[in-house]
């Protein structure tokens, strides 16, 4: 019996296409006037943005694969299955609740927050400490993809506040969060053929 249904390679790895392609098509629509490297994806998806629907369609989507992983991801412990589907609950929420075009939203940012937690936190949580484990789910590379996830939204929220270069560090932890689903289920897919001891 597969660790993992084959469809959740489908579902994990349109995860990264959805997002990355999302924020690429709704910056093209929105032109010149919208700088990646300092604006948020939230000013994509924001109302009155001309990419709104390109981006709140991929957020929608991108909870969607989430969701879809979390439920095949049958090897992952149950609380980081549980983690990894409440991220995708939150990004469905966060398409949802699109900012205002102008000023801040609380509950826009407060559910993002939220999200970032969850998909940051999910990695550890499904780690299986048994040496035979798929090595996406062996505790050392969980914990490292988790702290890598912390560091990359540490640095976004500094970049939020005291930086210039939002846009490039929320892209790099989201880009990070979307791929880390897919290296697990690849890495469990793989192992149903490797009977080695575990490195």
């Amino acid at each position: 019996m597969r660790l993992v249904p084959r469809w959740a390679l489908f579902s994990s790895g349109c995860a990264p296409v959805v997002l990355i392609g999302g924020w690429t098509v709704a910056a093209r629509l929105e032109g010149p006037a919208y700088d990646p490297a300092t604006q948020t994806i939230s000013v994509l998806a924001a109302y009155g943005a001309a990419g709104f629907w390109v981006m709140t369609s991929a957020l929608a989507a991108l909870g969607i694969c989430h969701l879809l992983t979390a439920l095949g991801l049958r090897a992952a412990a149950l609380p980081g299955r549980v983690a990894l589907g409440a991220g995708g609950v939150t990004a469905f929420v966060v398409a949802l609740l699109p900012p205002p075009s102008s000023g801040g939203s609380l509950r826009h940012g407060a559910v993002a927050a939220v999200g970032f937690a969850f998909l940051a936190l999910w990695p550890v949580l499904a780690a299986d400490r048994r040496r035979a484990a798929p090595w996406g789910l062996r505790l050392v590379p969980s914990t490292a993809a988790t702290l890598l996830m912390v560091v990359s939204a540490a640095w976004f929220v500094v970049e939020m506040h005291f930086g210039d270069a939002a846009g490039t560090a929320e892209r790099l932890v989201t880009s990070i969060q979307s791929l880390w689903p897919f290296v697990v289920v690849a890495s469990c897919l793989r192992h149903r053929y490797d009977t080695g001891p575990a490195r």
